[in-house]
């Protein structure tokens, strides 16, 4: 798939596969800038590049793992919608009790495109199922 893609900084990095499409499902995004980021506080992080997706996809941000279990940072889990044509800022949340600093060009959260289907709603009676409309906790421990 050929997306389009516009650097809105010089200094951006575009997405990029750190394995290659064949071993990893999502791109990772990169900082535009120097960001100190205090515990418990959310901060949007620009990564100076803007998309085009065609009709019928969405862009899923995600976060990293390694930053997760290392440095217990994590991302707003974040959709990017076709018509949207801004820049793509990740926000970040510093889940540590010390401040954490994000490099320009550091990887800060993965993406991934995928297609989606439009939903028309049917009104009417719902059909029967195993779990009902038993809600959290319902399925056992």
């Amino acid at each position: 798939m050929i997306i389009r893609i516009k650097k809105l900084h010089s200094d951006a990095i575009l997405p990029g596969y750190a394995h290659g499409p064949e071993e990893d499902a999502a791109l990772d995004l990169r900082a535009l800038e120097r960001v100190v980021l205090s515990p418990g506080a959310a901060q949007a992080v620009p990564t100076g590049i803007a998309i085009e997706l065609p009709p019928g996809h969405e862009a899923q941000v995600r976060p990293r793992s390694g930053l997760a279990l290392k440095h217990s940072i994590t991302v707003n889990f974040g959709t990017i919608d076709p018509g949207y044509r801004g820049e793509i800022r990740v926000v970040m949340f510093n889940l540590g009790r010390a401040d954490y600093t994000v490099e320009k060009g550091d990887r800060i959260a993965q993406l991934i495109v995928a297609p989606y289907d439009a939903v028309q709603w049917e009104e009417g009676e719902l059909g029967d199922s195993a779990r009902g409309a038993g809600g959290f906790g319902s399925s056992g421990r």
